[in-house]
């Protein structure tokens, strides 16, 4: 029987229960000293002085409070990436900024200093530069174009925890950064995110933004937990192959795209919704603390699954794997290539057993949501055009065997789509 390989792995601690159940005897399920602790380990292992890190209930409402603690103009601009997740551009809205999108180089998929440049008026007041997959933006132009016309700048490193450009961590080179703990992020936490600051007067706005909200309740934490451990149980492949496998290979025989219900819905987000508004419970932290002294491992394993890849397609004309500049490090939250006849190659590759994702995230240039807003270029080419390459699985919970296997398969399909 066919052992079908998700396009998602979760990174998972393998003493999760008994961290869980720790908590909830000591009473510190919701409440409790590992918050703190959570902040001080992340903080310090971001290495920049003076760093300041806040937990959050999202990575997007870190970057909320960010926005409020910055005290920017109301109806100023903020420039960031035509390729991106919707829901960033939709809450600097939603705190009262005008979005401009500026394009991405196709290449890295992150944002493009020269478009960027293209973008400021008299009215930009900060820059968001987005690490998207797991690469580092060009930090060092950036923050040159950023000076010279006084801008703030709040990194976002959703999908980029333990990358560097020229030997720095994402997250601090601007003014903030932000980063998420969801289930299939770099690190799991299952939900929550965190803001790491510079200036101390910054931080303590935005944790006095993050603490005022309420404490969540407890059968939502639970609740969470228990679709995280849903989650992780049905990527595994042999779950998967007798699960949500058979559904992608019905549709990939009638053309149907089954996707669109993976993700949260594109809509406004003023008001904000309640999950949005709560306190990043203790025992999301203490999961956060253990599992930040896996992380150096798990992204040692990806980028060692990445290098087989580069092997086994690499040298095949019309493909381009990942592009990883010499002074950047990349952690491969997603490993994305460009090849012809992309639909066509997806089909073939979930028939063999190996399911590869198309879109990670949004031409929000694009978006209905976002009509009428300014883009540098005005058609951002170089999002849709990375808007075009596949992301095959190369995470960590893969085993190599299973690794070589992806590559096999993703190989043999791309050498016969030439035949």
């Amino acid at each position: 029987m066919l052992t079908a390989i998700s396009r998602y792995g979760a990174r998972v601690l393998p003493n999760t229960e008994q961290l869980v159940t720790g908590c909830k005897a000591r009473g510190e399920f919701i409440q409790g000293p590992q918050i703190a602790q959570f902040e001080a380990a992340f903080a310090q292992r971001a290495g920049a002085e003076p760093s300041h890190a806040i937990a959050a209930s999202y990575g997007r409402m870190a970057f909320y409070y960010i926005l409020n603690a910055l005290e920017l103009p109301r109806g100023s601009e903020i420039i960031l990436p035509a390729l991106t997740f919707w829901v960033v551009p939709e809450l600097a809205r939603v705190a009262g900024l005008k979005v401009v999108f500026a394009d991405v180089d196709a290449a890295t998929f992150t944002i493009d200093p020269a478009a960027l440049e293209r973008a400021i008026t008299p009215a930009t007041r900060a820059v968001v530069p987005t690490h998207l997959y797991g690469l580092p933006c060009e930090m060092n132009g950036i923050m040159d174009i950023a000076r010279r016309h006084d801008l703030r700048v709040i990194e976002d490193c959703a999908h980029a925890l333990g990358a560097t450009c020229g030997g720095r961590a994402v997250g601090t080179f601007g003014d903030a950064g932000f980063f998420s703990f969801q289930t299939l992020k770099p690190l799991n936490c299952y939900g929550g995110g965190l803001a790491l600051l510079r200036d101390a007067a910054v931080a303590a706005r935005v944790r006095a933004l993050a603490e005022g909200e309420p404490w969540p309740d407890q059968k939502r934490v639970e609740n969470r937990l228990l679709v995280g451990r849903l989650q992780r149980i049905f990527i595994t492949p042999w779950v998967f192959t007798i699960s949500a496998f058979p559904i992608l290979w019905a549709s990939s025989l009638i053309g149907a795209s089954p996707d669109v219900y993976l993700w949260e819905e594109i809509r406004s987000l003023d008001p904000l919704p309640d999950s949005y508004t709560e306190r990043f419970p203790n025992v999301q932290a203490v999961l956060g603390l253990a599992a930040l002294e896996m992380l150096d491992r798990w992204t040692e394993q990806t980028r060692r699954h990445a290098a087989v890849m580069d092997r086994a397609v690499g040298d095949l004309p019309g493909i381009t794997v990942p592009q990883v500049p010499a002074d950047r490090t990349h952690v491969y939250y997603q490993y994305c290539v460009y090849g012809p006849q992309r639909d066509e190659l997806v089909v073939r590759c979930v028939r063999r057993g190996i399911d590869i994702e198309t879109l990670h995230v949004d031409v929000c240039s694009d978006l209905e949501l976002f009509a009428g807003t300014r883009m540098e270029p005005p058609e951002t080419p170089g999002a849709r055009r990375a808007a075009g390459a596949m992301q095959i699985p190369v995470y960590a919970t893969l085993t190599d065997e299973q690794a070589l296997r992806v590559a096999r398969v993703v190989r043999g399909v791309l050498q016969g789509s030439r035949a």
